[in-house]
């Protein structure tokens, strides 16, 4: 299923609410992508803000991992290519219990993890002047 939230930040709360509803009872990873300041991090910040987990919540670009709370798991592949990424075992990080971001993730990425039979939803981010369009696929 398909839908798009066309917000600005001050109202990005309607679309993490219904993110929740989307991921509720999940384990999840669920793929970000968008230009960079497209805000990929916000929308974690806001996700994990509204759990009311008080974590400061980063880009993980150099740390690569983050979690927040015991279950929020939070990736950047910025600077790492699919490869990269697999050598470092980070696949098998996604058999954790829990919603895993994982900001930068590209199709590939996507088809393995289905392969796999993990449980992926993708969210793309469009700017549009000063609102974004989170468009979600489940």
């Amino acid at each position: 299923m398909k839908r798009e939230f066309l917000l600005d930040l001050s109202n990005i709360s309607i679309f993490v609410d219904e993110l929740k509803k989307i991921l509720k009872n999940r384990d999840c990873i669920v793929i970000l992508r968008g230009d960079l300041a497209s805000g990929k991090t916000t929308l974690v910040k806001h996700f994990v803000e509204s759990l009311g987990i008080d974590d400061v919540v980063n880009s993980p670009t150099f740390s690569l991992q983050v979690l927040y709370g015991e279950d929020i798991f939070h990736y950047d592949l910025y600077n790492k290519t699919l490869e990269e990424f697999i050598s470092l075992g980070m696949l098998e990080e996604f058999e954790k219990s829990g919603l895993h971001f994982v900001e930068w993730g590209d199709s590939k990425l996507e088809n393995i993890l289905n392969d796999y039979g993990f449980d992926v939803v993708v969210i793309n981010i469009l700017k549009n002047d000063d609102k974004r369009l989170y468009k979600i696929d489940e």
